[in-house]
């Protein structure tokens, strides 16, 4: 396999996952199940250094995450530098620490983009899932600055089996806060999810509710000609043939931890697969010549049966990381494709979903504790 790819488009977004710090303590976080064993952090310097190179290489949108990266107190600093550079900028945010100054302070820096995100419809659920007690006002609140300052409302929700009966709920709340753009994320299975999978995991009844109910609320939408986008991302472990992952690996998106180890996806690093760190290796050579983004790229690593499938230039194989979680090998096909020999490890989940009793308190929550108990390697 090449370490060296010149044929490969340059990176046009840019991640930078500034910490893993964060005050909520949500069981399905993308976040390495060992962060608390992650201390590290760049510098100030260090992360526009980072955010000078990826803009030299043609990276034009840069989102700023965590953990939660309002804990981060140069963030200013970071949106000026991005602004200077020409990105588009968007911050992705639960919303604690965010207060009305802040979200000035970051619009006269520069920052084009603001997602807030929710947990439920409801304050009890919201919190109850959040770890939070203030969590739901303060992002009542928050939601409504962003949108008085001029900022797209954009809001977000995880929807997992604890929630999914709130489609028409969350959609009004949406509504009356005067979201220009909804995003219902399915849960998808990685991290704290994927740890929490039997917990998290909804029926295809409730899934198929869920999308009706969603549906219905657009049309109700388009009939009143109200501009209120949404979005329904349905999980993967529901489909028959892979999503494009990441439009492929090593293609369009770079992610940049917190440690400043650069990855594919934010998921990548629980793959047995070294990547390269910022600190030691220029974001170029990383990009086109470092093994770890070279691993998957093409097809010329593709087992059977996608080495022949004449869907293989649109799914690229599906998700290495999925593969990973349910096989044991990154390189095996995604078992969510029907074709896949692994394809019964997605049957068996689903049907697990069936019969689920898991509750709110039987879930691993996200926090320092659980992190380095359950999870130190």
């Amino acid at each position: 396999m090449s370490c060296s790819d010149a044929t490969a488009g340059p990176p046009l977004w840019l991640l930078a996952e500034l910490t893993y710090r964060c005050p909520l303590q949500c069981p399905y976080c993308s976040n390495p199940l060992d962060y608390a064993d992650r201390e590290q952090e760049l510098s100030t310097e260090q992360w526009l250094d980072v955010l000078r190179q990826g803009r030299a290489m043609g990276a034009a949108q840069l989102g700023f995450s965590g953990g939660e990266p309002l804990v981060r107190q140069d963030l200013p600093e970071l949106i000026a530098g991005a602004r200077e550079l020409g990105y588009y900028t968007n911050l992705i945010t639960s919303g604690l620490g965010l207060t009305e100054a802040k979200v000035q302070a970051f619009a006269e820096a520069g920052l084009d983009h603001i997602q807030v995100s929710f947990q439920a419809s409801d304050p009890e659920l919201n919190n109850a899932v959040a770890g939070s007690k203030k969590a739901f006002e303060q992002k009542l609140a928050m939601a409504r600055a962003v949108k008085e300052a001029g900022y797209p409302m954009v809001l977000n929700f995880v929807i997992h089996r604890h929630n999914i009966h709130q489609m028409s709920d969350i959609l009004t709340l949406c509504e009356s806060l005067g979201a220009d753009y909804v995003e219902l994320a399915t849960c998808q299975y990685y991290g704290w999810a994927f740890a929490n999978r039997e917990g998290l995991m909804p029926s295809r009844g409730q899934l198929e509710t869920a999308e009706a109910t969603v549906n219905q609320y657009r049309d109700d939408l388009r009939e009143r000609a109200h501009p209120m986008k949404v979005i329904f991302v349905t999980p993967d472990y529901y489909e028959e043939r892979p999503k494009a992952c990441m439009n492929g690996w090593g293609s369009l998106f770079l992610t940049v931890a917190p440690d400043g180890t650069a990855l594919p996806c934010h998921s990548a690093r629980l793959l047995p697969i070294e990547f390269p760190n910022v600190q030691s290796m220029s974001l170029e050579e990383i990009w086109y010549q470092s093994p770890g983004f070279n691993h998957y790229r093409g097809d010329s690593w593709m087992p059977e049966p996608c080495r022949s499938c004449d869907e293989k230039d649109k799914d690229f194989g599906g998700c290495r990381c999925q593969a990973y979680l349910l096989t044991g090998d990154a390189d095996n096909a995604d078992p969510v494709c029907g074709k896949s020999p692994h394809h019964d490890r997605i049957l068996a989940a689903r049907t697990a979903a069936e019969h689920a009793t898991a509750g709110l308190d039987d879930l691993v929550y996200r926090n320092t504790k659980n992190s380095r108990v359950f999870f130190r390697k």
